[in-house]
C-alpha cells in the first residue's frame, strides 16, 4: 500500500514539473514576443501633479500638429499612472509630450529622448510644472 501512495505522489509531484515548465516557457515566448512587436520609445507617465489629466498627446518633435490624444474618452487621475507602447516601426527618437485639464489648461514638454527614457513623473508645484525623466 505504501509503495502505492509513493507512486502517486511521484506521478503528481512529475506532472506538476511539466505543467510549471511549460508554463515558464510560455511566459518567457510572450516577453520575446513582446520585446520584438513592442517600440522602444515606450515609457510610463506618472501622474503627480495633483491634477487629474483629461488629455494626452505624444508626438514625434518634428510633426506639426498634436495628433489625436491618446487617452481616448479616458483620464489619468492624479497619482495614477499608465504605459505608452509605440509600434515597433517607430523611428523617431525625440518626441513632445502635452497633457491637458478638464478645463483645456495645458503644459508641454519638448524633445524627450524616448529612445532613454523609460518613466517621466509629471509635477505641479508653487505654479511650476516639472518633469522628472528617468
Amino acid at each position: 500500500m505504501n509503495k502505492m501512495i509513493l507512486s502517486w505522489v511521484i506521478v503528481i509531484l512529475m506532472t506538476g514539473m511539466f505543467a510549471f515548465s511549460a508554463t515558464t516557457t510560455e511566459a518567457k515566448n510572450i516577453n520575446n514576443l513582446n520585446s520584438i512587436l513592442l517600440g522602444e520609445q515606450d515609457f510610463e507617465l506618472v501622474n503627480k501633479t495633483g491634477v487629474e489629466i483629461n488629455a494626452l498627446y505624444v508626438t514625434p518633435h518634428n510633426a506639426k500638429d498634436w495628433g489625436e490624444d491618446i487617452l481616448g474618452v479616458d483620464t489619468l487621475a492624479a497619482g495614477d499612472s499608465v504605459e505608452i507602447h509605440f509600434s515597433r516601426s517607430e523611428t523617431a527618437k525625440y518626441w513632445d509630450l502635452r497633457v491637458e485639464d478638464e478645463d483645456g489648461a495645458y503644459i508641454e514638454w519638448d524633445s524627450l529622448n524616448l529612445l532613454k527614457i523609460s518613466t517621466v513623473e509629471l509635477y505641479y508645484k508653487n505654479g511650476k510644472a516639472t518633469a522628472i525623466v528617468k
